[in-house]
This record gives structure tokens, sequence and C-alpha cells, in this order.
């Protein structure tokens, strides 16, 4: 990676900080919601708005030659210098408990320099938890190193993490403890750390998973389609959501998790 005209201390002091911020001016409107509504679309959609303009004028600011994933069609060729910079921004991950004062939930930010991954940071405001990766340079938890290794073992103190339809496509025998906390880059980061066999998703984005899955590789994991099909997230830059249920999963594991898994109707 060259990083032309700007180096990786600088993007990643940027990155950090940015974050920080959105995290810290999300946090007055956490828990907002109106108590009326089971969920209050009006709170999220000014949430979000400001947030998504905070971070274009800080990006305007710093960088102003970069580019922001959504601003505009996508970019298929390769350029040289700033306008090679693509950030990938999700202002909220886990609306629904953003806006009813639960407290899990975050922002994502990554970097790519003509699509090659270069940074990815996901931040919890409430807890203060960052985890930030580079493809390069290993994975963090409030600078805390973090990795996984696949044991070969899953017993009932195994934990999946899954998306909250998920009894509705599939049936599972899986021996441990099944749980949704309705963040997806909260799941995937807590396998990124070891604390979760693996996490399943259905209808994620391009946004939704870009940072996640910087961490998640950089911790000794990888994203690939239940059926064992390999993902690659870049071939789905130009769609809306991603068909198909996924599994984050360390290295060696997503064969064993796949035989737990059965989609409804199959013997």
């Amino acid at each position: 990676m060259s990083h032309e005209g700007a180096g990786i201390g600088e993007l990643r002091a940027f990155a950090v900080e940015v974050i920080r911020e959105a995290g810290r001016q999300a946090m007055a409107f956490y828990g907002k919601g109106r108590r009326d509504q089971k969920f209050d679309e009006d709170l999220v959609t000014e949430a979000e708005l400001h947030l998504i303009g905070f971070f274009h004028e800080r990006l305007r600011r710093h960088f102003p030659e970069h580019e922001v994933f959504g601003d505009a069609p996508p970019r298929k060729d390769y350029v040289h210098g700033h306008k090679g910079y693509l950030w990938v921004y999700d202002a909220l991950d886990g609306v629904a408990n953003f806006q009813a004062g639960i407290p899990l939930w975050g922002t994502s930010l990554a970097l790519f320099e003509n699509f090659w991954p270069v940074l990815g940071l996901f931040l919890m405001p409430v807890t203060g938890d960052l985890f930030y990766a580079e493809p390069d340079g290993g994975a963090f938890l409030n600078d805390v190193p973090i990795g996984i290794s696949y044991s070969g073992e899953i017993n009932n103190e195994s934990l999946l993490f899954t998306y909250s339809r998920m009894h509705d496509h599939f049936r599972s025998n899986f021996p441990g403890k099944i749980r949704n906390l309705g963040c997806t880059a909260a799941h995937i980061s807590y396998v990124a750390m070891g604390r979760a066999e693996g996490a399943l998703m259905r209808s994620v984005s391009y946004q939704d998973l870009a940072a996640a899955q910087i961490i998640l590789q950089a911790s000794g994991g990888s994203i690939r389609f239940l059926d064992g099909k390999p993902f690659h997230l870049n071939e789905y830059f130009e769609a809306r959501r991603v068909e198909g249920t996924l599994l984050a999963a360390p290295d060696g594991a997503h064969e064993t998790i796949q035989g737990y898994v059965r989609e409804v109707g199959q013997p």
C-alpha cells in the first residue's frame, strides 16, 4: 500500500479522532426515543443525518479529495493519489438498541485504497470499546492486541450470534448458547476477540461489513456463505444487500458450525 500523500499514521490518527468524536455526538441522541413508540424513526433519522454531516465536514477539512461510499456512483477504475481513497462510514449500527437506550450499538469506519483495505474501526460509545485493525498490523481492542484460533471444540459453553429472524429460516442443534445482540459489527467484533464461535448474518450491506471484516480477518477469522462458498465483499460494492446467509467465524471453524444449522424444511 502506497498511501500516497498521506502516511498510515496520519490516516490512523484521523480515523480514531473522528470516530471517537462521532461517538460523543451520538450520545446526545442515545436513548431519546419516544416512549409511546417501539421504534422512533424520527430520532434515528435526525441522529444519522447529524452524524453523517459531521463526518463529511471533518473529511473535507482534512482530506478533501477522499471519497465517501454512497456519495456518488461507485468508481471501478484504479486512480492515483488521494482520489484512490474511499471511506465507508456507518453512523449507527444497531439503531433499535440506540433509540431504546440499550448500550449495544456502535459506529463503523473503514478506509480502502483502490479497493484494498487500509484500516477498519468499530466503536461502541456507551462502553468506550474501540476495535481497530490494519490488514498487516493485527487487530486491537482499546490498544490491546486481540486474535482468535480455532480449538476444534464446541460445547455447551460455546456462543453463536445470530440475526433476529434466524428461527424463520433455520433450525439449529448448536450445543451452546445462541444470542442476538442486535448489532452486526458487534457480533463480528466479538468473534474477532474470541468471545464467540461464530456469527450468522442475513440481509447485510457493504457498509455493515466493511470495517468489521477487516477487524475479523486481522484477528484470524473470515466471512463465508453458510453453504461454504467463499465471500468476497468487493463483489457487493454496488449491491444494496448481500443475498444469502453469511457466517463469520475463526478460520477452520466454518464447516463445524455449518453442521449445526439446517434450513427449514431440510432433513
